[in-house]
């Protein structure tokens, strides 16, 4: 009885170790990721909210391009109803919504360590799913990824849940309830289809025949309603923007961001977990190919299938990380029993654990986009009309897009000056109630010239970036993550809306 209570505490107390990791980063680590995670799910849904419709995706917008463009409506339609009903409650204040969408985000996110342990102590033993247990509770990208609006994120917990749901028996119900859940998460994020196609090759290789007719049968149900239904009602037809997705990569997919480095998914897989934890993981995964082939192939063919098409970016893999390392850890465990098997994997350990704590910390601390964020967030609040917003970034020939989230002015349009050599004011004919003036190149300088423009012309906030972000940008330049000062120009400021 006393080995049991011991085994649960350790079981709870992966668990409790990390959601004190997710909730570090809830509350160290605000702003955003990348572009899609904010721009895509944010700005649309909370837009909506508010009555404006930010990426103009709804047909009955006034510059919609007439046609769906392939985005799911499913994820950001729960965050439309999350906005909507904090709404409804009286909080509208964007950074407290964030705090807790990302606190929503690092709850779900614990069902991805939980059922990684039972995946993997039903396919090998306890001791080895609580190794799992904590590589998934602090791997250092994991709670910040987890907290984020990333769909491939998003879908992970719903990937992991109805994996399970086909491991814990052999029951018919399970299949059709699995094939429900990793429907839904098709519906998040249409490649993952992916994944349930290689776990129906799975079944048809194995001749589960039932099993394979009720896990499409559930796949087929959720993705009906999510897709089918709501495409419906929103444009007339069922699955309008699958075939507005479809339609695009076909003709332009493959030409944006293209990648000729046909290992990038391995080895940014394996970089995860750094080196040498990385290759004998990445062994492992190959290792288990025969043996788990019902965690193998739907993983594999994800896998295949990013690596063959040639749009390539490194978060569009984070959906299988789980798999890879729950199948790394098992696949390794099939190499006999020697010295050297030992040795290696406890200096891989090692070294994983020295290299994995202080990016863990610095990862779950990091203000993402701090800048843009507060620059933003500088303008909530305020009554005045602010119809549009001079980006100044002539010093280093480029601006970052501003989160309108943040200020909850809508309708402000941002005008972009990157050219020196342009007229001040873009258009002679535009002024503007708010200047930012991107990065400190030569800032007192642009400053001076606008106050001949604007000679009642204030400095109201000073934006500045975070460690990490600065850290990236002097690693790659190409970061953009800059300086930012807002000025406001006082020029017959109007009433807002």
């Amino acid at each position: 009885m006393q080995q049991l209570i011991g085994k649960m505490h350790n079981w709870r107390g992966i668990l409790f170790v990390a959601f004190l990791a997710r909730i570090v980063a809830v509350i160290f680590s605000p702003g955003y990721g990348m572009h899609d995670d904010h721009f895509l799910i944010i700005e649309s849904s909370a837009s909506w909210v508010d009555g404006y419709d930010y990426n103009n995706w709804l047909p009955w917008s006034p510059n919609n391009a007439g046609h769906p463009e392939g985005h799911s409506f499913t994820y950001v339609g729960l965050n439309f109803v999350y906005f909507y009903v904090m709404k409804m409650i009286g909080i509208v204040n964007p950074k407290v919504l964030m705090f807790v969408n990302r606190w929503l985000h690092a709850m779900i996110s614990l069902a991805v360590v939980h059922y990684g342990m039972r995946i993997t102590e039903k396919l090998s033993d306890r001791t080895t799913a609580l190794r799992v247990g904590w590589f998934l509770a602090l791997l250092w990208i994991l709670p910040f990824v987890s907290v984020r609006n990333l769909v491939e994120m998003a879908a992970a917990p719903l990937l992991i849940y109805g994996t399970w749901l086909i491991l814990k028996s052999e029951r018919r119900r399970n299949f059709l309830f699995s094939g429900m859940v990793i429907g839904l998460s098709v519906s998040f994020r249409y490649q993952v289809g992916v994944f349930a196609i290689g776990m129906g090759l799975y079944f048809l290789f194995t001749r589960k025949w039932s099993s394979l007719l009720l896990f499409s049968l559930g796949n087929a149900l959720v993705f009906g309603l999510t897709q089918g239904l709501v495409d419906y009602l929103i444009w007339g037809y069922p699955f309008a923007e699958l075939t507005g997705y479809v339609t695009y990569n076909l003709k332009e997919g493959t030409q944006y961001l293209p990648n000729q480095n046909y290992l990038m998914y391995v080895l940014v897989l394996m970089g995860c977990f750094f080196v040498p934890m990385g290759f004998v993981l990445g062994y492992g995964f190959f290792r288990s190919a025969r043996k788990y082939a019902v965690l193998f192939v739907p993983t594999f063919a994800f896998l295949l299938f990013h690596t063959i098409y040639p749009n390539r970016q490194e978060r569009f893999i984070l959906s299988i990380l789980p798999f890879f390392l729950i199948l790394g850890i098992l696949g390794f465990q099939l190499l006999k029993e020697s010295p050297f098997k030992q040795k290696l994997w406890r200096v891989s350990l090692i070294s994983f654990w020295i290299l994995n704590v202080p990016f863990l910390f610095f990862a779950s601390t990091m203000y993402s986009k701090r800048s843009r964020v507060e620059a933003m967030y500088s303008l909530y609040g305020k009554k005045e009309k602010i119809d549009i917003i001079l980006l100044e970034g002539s010093a280093s020939g480029r601006v970052s897009m501003l989160p309108k989230f943040y200020s909850k002015h809508w309708r402000a349009t941002q005008v972009e000056r990157t050219d020196s050599t342009s007229d001040l004011r873009v258009n002679p004919e535009l002024n503007y109630p708010y200047i930012f003036f991107y990065d400190e190149k030569d800032l007192q300088k642009r400053i001076a010239r606008y106050k001949k423009l604007y000679p009642k012309m204030q400095l109201e906030f000073k934006s500045y970036p975070s460690m990490v972000d600065q850290l990236l940008r002097w690693l790659n330049p190409r970061n953009a993550n800059e300086y930012i000062e807002v000025w406001k120009t006082n020029y017959s400021p109007g009433i807002s809306e």
